[in-house]
């Protein structure tokens, strides 16, 4: 038996010039995590991550609390879902007909909730049969290349191996789905309540896995509580 965690993400710069780096407090997240895995004894034989900057600084931050260097691989199939390209190519045929949706968009989407309200009507359709769009990534190539890139860790670390995966909300939402054995459209029901360096834990064994835990954040909850910080955060 073996062990993969899955962090989110640190929070990002949302509603800055590069949305991709990590806030301050995204920062302090995951150095945070770093602590936690110290301080609990998890200590990682490998570290994977997308080649996003915040999966990345992630990953950086909380490796530094490990008790000796920890390899990091970088696999771009660990990169979050294409939200800005579904966006630009799915969210125009959705408006017309969808009133409500075309009234936030309208509204100028002025806060994170109302942006999300939009990335799930777009994710949602993406997954869905309908979606024939040959300008961006199907939901089957994707989600197999996410399929692909967990049998890839398995094989590479074998058993008796703890793994660390730093990714984003849309990864780790497909592969609890895939984990779960569910279907893609029951896939962004793990998407939405991800929090900002939450934890999940997978078991394999040789190709069999099993969810143990998903987005746990009580040990955030718990240091904020300590420190006097608000660290929860989800966007």
């Amino acid at each position: 038996m073996a062990t993969i965690y899955l962090f989110r993400h640190g929070q990002a710069s949302f509603g800055a010039a590069d949305y991709d780096k990590l806030s301050p407090l995204g920062e302090r997240q995951a150095t945070l995590l770093g602590h936690y895995l110290r301080d609990c004894d998890i200590t990682l034989d490998a570290a994977y991550s997308g080649d996003l900057l915040r999966q990345r600084e992630t990953a950086q931050l909380a490796l530094a609390s490990q008790p000796g260097e920890v390899p990091h691989h970088i696999d771009a199939r660990f990169n979050e879902v294409k939200n800005d390209e579904h966006l630009e190519y799915l969210l125009p045929e959705l408006l017309k007909s969808n009133p409500r949706l075309r009234q936030l968009v309208e509204g100028g989407l002025r806060s994170s909730k109302d942006y999300q309200k939009v990335i799930d009507a777009v994710f949602n359709h993406w997954v869905s049969p309908q979606c024939q769009d040959s300008r961006i990534q199907s939901w089957a190539d994707y989600s197999g290349s996410v399929a692909a890139a967990l049998e890839t860790v398995m094989a590479e670390q074998g058993s008796g191996k703890t793994v660390g995966i730093f990714t984003s909300g849309g990864t780790i939402a497909t592969l609890v789905a895939q984990v779960l054995g569910l279907a893609g459209h029951q896939t962004y029901q793990f998407y939405e309540p991800i929090f900002n360096c939450s934890v999940s834990q997978v078991f394999y064994s040789g190709n069999r896995t099993s969810l143990s835990y998903f987005n746990d954040r009580s040990w955030l909850q718990m240091l904020g509580l300590k420190h006097a910080e608000s660290l929860v955060t989800y966007r």
